[in-house]
């Protein structure tokens, strides 16, 4: 059975109330306010059963599956060009990093948050027996702050925490959150629920559990677990004017921890993102009041991509979705939730209104477009994009360097810069950047990028595109 906060609060005084003796004492408590059993004189606990509540069975069997995550990598510290020119070669730092994580499955599979690994390259696990494992990364995604661990120990069994489904969590749920605070050792911290599908609130737009559960530095990628025992969310962030606790945590609900798990499991490197074509905006009350509704509710559709499994099933601009798989839709955020919850291949039932009238219908959730091609390439030789890592832009690159597929316009996208010593990198191009002409050839495609470049130039003037501004420079 599920405990509910007033549940635990009042075990002792259930159980003397609900013997035989004290049946007449039932029947005066049913007739007396809620409010009289709060004001209530405060006693000393009139049982065994009232002394000995406590959270501890529920902590002993989480907290074996809850492991220390360390993380080391090498981090290459800038030097001024001008200094370059001299001879002078950036140095390396190591960087140590330290986070929680929580077993998943007995091959020793573990969760934790992408920002306790990034960028390291060696990692090391720390079981609550104080136990090293080392380990390798089979999945980091940003996008959800999740990375996936496996322990290098074959044949071993390890224990594990089961993920709750988070379709049965309510506000004012009592929880535990369990993680490294502050690199003090395995804590554990109580607290409820106090809201769920909070949005625009992390780092991917996701929806999360919040919680008044204490979480500090360290707790990052700990579990966060519900009376029954059970994995419902990891712990991913805070906010607090302090960096400490303030009482609003936020944890990544399992639904989504159970799905990149199942992906890293499965072989993939990274979260492949099913894609329906459909951008929307929050219904506000005004765009309700416009379109006849008795309150905001809802996504109401703004575009659609040509040919996408939302332009196949029938979805308009206009539209409002309301539910996906009778799971409301609050705002736009959540709408990009309940789609990264489903697989490549899954059958969304969405309802919505269209003109006013209810609407039906079922779209077949599908990879990103991959057209045009990727045809990645590197340029090379004497130009100013000499080093530089190009890729055609199509919805699937767009999702996965976390870029709206509508906001990113058709062309050429600067994949990476090989160092800093090369052309690219000396006339400050950067990551992102969108090539729109050449010495006034229009860029297309990296062909079309790579032909301009080798055909040499004593002059060049390129304008690119970088976060929605345009820029063009000259170069001789």
């Amino acid at each position: 059975m599920k405990l509910r906060a007033p549940a635990y609060l009042s075990i002792a005084a259930l159980l003397v109330a609900c013997s035989p003796s004290h049946s007449q004492d039932a029947q005066k408590f049913s007739g007396t306010g809620f409010n009289d059993t709060l004001n209530a004189p405060s006693k000393v606990p009139d049982s065994a059963v009232g002394m000995k509540t406590s959270f501890a069975p529920v902590v002993k069997t989480v907290a074996p599956a809850v492991v220390n995550v360390y993380a080391k990598g090498v981090a290459r510290q800038q030097v001024d060009p001008f200094w370059q020119m001299f001879g002078a070669v950036p140095r390396q730092q190591v960087q140590q990093s330290l986070g929680s994580g929580v077993i998943v499955r007995k091959d020793g599979i573990v969760v934790t948050n992408n920002h306790v690994i990034e960028g390291a390259t060696t990692f090391m696990v720390v079981t609550n027996d104080r136990r090293e494992y080392p380990a390798k990364l089979l999945l980091a995604d940003p996008r959800t702050d999740l990375a996936v661990l496996q322990i290098d120990q074959k044949g071993a069994s390890f224990p594990t925490l089961e993920m709750d489904d988070d379709r049965n969590l309510e506000v004012g749920d009592l929880v535990l959150a369990i993680g490294n605070p502050f690199g003090v050792g395995q804590t554990v911290t109580n607290g409820i629920i106090s809201a769920l599908d909070r949005t625009e609130v992390g780092p991917g737009g996701g929806s999360y559990i919040q919680t008044d559960a204490a979480i500090n530095p360290g707790n990052s990628g700990g579990a966060l677990v519900d009376m029954n025992g059970r994995l419902i969310g990891v712990n991913s962030m805070i906010l607090s004017g302090s960096g400490s606790s303030s009482g609003v945590g936020f944890a990544i609900p399992s639904a989504l921890v159970k799905r990149v798990v199942e992906s890293a499991a499965g072989g993939a490197t990274h979260l492949q993102r099913p894609w329906l074509g459909a951008k929307g905006d929050t219904v506000t009350s005004d765009i309700a009041k416009s379109l006849g509704m008795d309150r905001p509710a809802g996504v109401l559709v703004s575009d659609i991509y040509a040919g996408s499994p939302a332009d196949q099933a029938g979805l308009k601009t206009g539209d409002v979705i309301l539910t996906i798989d009778g799971q409301p839709i609050n705002d736009a955020a959540s709408l990009r939730y309940r789609i990264d919850l489903m697989s490549v291949g899954q059958t969304a039932v969405v309802d919505g209104m269209r003109n006013g009238k209810p609407v039906t219908l079922r779209i077949k959730a599908q990879a990103p477009s991959n057209s045009p091609p990727r045809d990645e390439r590197t340029i090379d030789g004497k130009n100013p994009f000499a080093g530089a890592h190009v890729v055609n832009l199509s919805p699937a690159v767009a999702e996965e360097i976390g870029v709206d597929p509508f906001d990113a316009p058709k062309g050429v996208m600067v994949l990476s810069i090989d160092s800093a010593r090369t052309f690219a990198a000396s006339v400050g191009l950067r990551p992102g950047d969108i090539v729109k002409s050449v010495n006034g050839k229009v860029i297309s495609t990296t062909a079309d990028l790579e032909a301009v470049t080798k055909a040499g130039a004593r002059r060049w003037q390129i304008t690119i595109m970088r976060r929605g501004q345009i820029i063009t420079a000259t170069f001789s």
